[in-house]
């Protein structure tokens, strides 16, 4: 085997023979994790300062908000539908019941998640909202201990610490520059909020994994959109029933009228909230099937920390000197996680390696 042939799949084998992956060179396999890094970092940027010019125009309805966030769902059909030939069954030996309560289930705690989300962005100026979903490392690392069996190291726990800091700073600057007419309450319920959310993503990505690796047993490309598609679908029916069963449906046409800059702008920021949303999942669901869903999670959390720079720009929110302080913090927390999953990352590949030379030697 050449050095331009060298496999690139270090992890524990839950992609099956058949995976497309397998024949990638090197450099076409980071070509491959560049993309969806791109796609999840931009995504994600733009959809939460839409998100934020959304209310900040007059926008109000929590639940258009948090509609929007999976309505635009039937794009991830064309990728689907363009490796089609290389299309498995999500699971032999899952049944169709099983397979549509995990659905049901975790698409209703999608739609909550993002009401949470909509919730605390509504209170809170882009920046600040960002650093704080910067916590859901934090929660990731004590749930994937739980319920994945992952190891709580120090660098982990250095990690914890530092973004559990990083949003205890946030939440005590009273100088936080946050949107007009926000009162104290609700900067309360929009830190609250957030924090909720960023807990409960951490938990959904770990029941995922969980759900991949105990009762999918499969973690195939197919499989992995498919769980994103269905599970959409579902929150996004909830979405729906959520926003006539408030009343804000009959709240709309008002909205639409007395957004600050027309209907059509209306219109169109949640158009493209919806598909930046999508993109933002298309580079998550691609992560996890060429990577991990942990690597996802981290790279999600690189995206917010462009997110308070972008807003800077955007709309001139204040970064003063704890949001700094904040911010650094929470980077110095990625970097201890990051450099954890290097370690792990490392350990795998001299495993294997070694692996490989005991194969070699017995056939001496």
């Amino acid at each position: 085997m050449t050095d331009n042939e060298e496999p690139i799949l270090t992890r524990e084998a839950t992609l099956t023979v058949q995976s497309p992956l397998i024949k990638l060179k090197r450099w076409q396999w980071w070509l491959l994790v560049g993309i969806n890094i791109f796609f999840l970092v931009a995504g994600q940027s733009a959809a939460v300062l839409l998100g934020r010019f959304y209310y900040d125009q007059g926008g109000n309805s929590k639940w258009m908000a948090t509609l929007v966030q999976t309505a635009a769902f039937p794009i991830l059909y064309m990728p689907l539908f363009l490796l089609s030939s290389s299309r498995e069954s999500s699971s032999p030996s899952t049944s169709n019941a099983v397979l549509a309560l995990i659905y049901f289930l975790l698409g209703a705690m999608i739609a909550g998640d993002n009401l949470l989300y909509s919730v605390g962005l509504s209170y809170l100026s882009a920046s600040t909202y960002s650093l704080l979903c910067a916590t859901q490392l934090a929660f990731n690392a004590v749930f994937s201990y739980f319920i994945n069996s992952q190891k709580f190291t120090a660098l982990i726990f250095n990690s914890v610490i530092a973004l559990s800091l990083s949003a205890a700073l946030i939440a005590v600057n009273d100088d936080s520059g946050e949107p007009s007419g926000v009162s104290k309450w609700h900067y309360i319920v929009g830190f609250i909020s957030t924090i909720g959310a960023s807990a409960l993503y951490s938990l959904l990505l770990s029941l995922m994994q969980f759900s991949f690796e105990k009762v999918l047993k499969r973690e195939t490309f197919s499989v992995v959109l498919e769980m994103q598609i269905y599970t959409s679908l579902v929150a996004t029916v909830v979405s729906v029933v959520g926003l006539f069963a408030s009343g804000d449906w009959n709240t709309l046409p008002v909205e639409m009228a007395n957004f600050q800059k027309g209907r059509v702008s209306y219109v169109m920021t949640l158009v493209w909230t919806a598909v930046t949303w999508q993109v933002c999942s298309v580079g998550v669901v691609g992560l996890i099937f060429v990577v991990s869903s942990l690597f996802s999670n981290v790279i999600s959390t690189v995206a917010l920390a462009v997110s308070p720079i972008a807003a800077v720009i955007v709309f001139h929110d204040k970064m003063n000197g704890v949001k700094v302080i904040a911010m650094l913090m929470a980077i110095w927390g990625f970097a201890s996680y990051i450099y954890q999953n290097y370690l792990d990352d490392s350990k795998v590949r001299k495993t294997l390696s070694d692996g490989d030379q005991t194969h070699n030697d017995s056939f001496c």
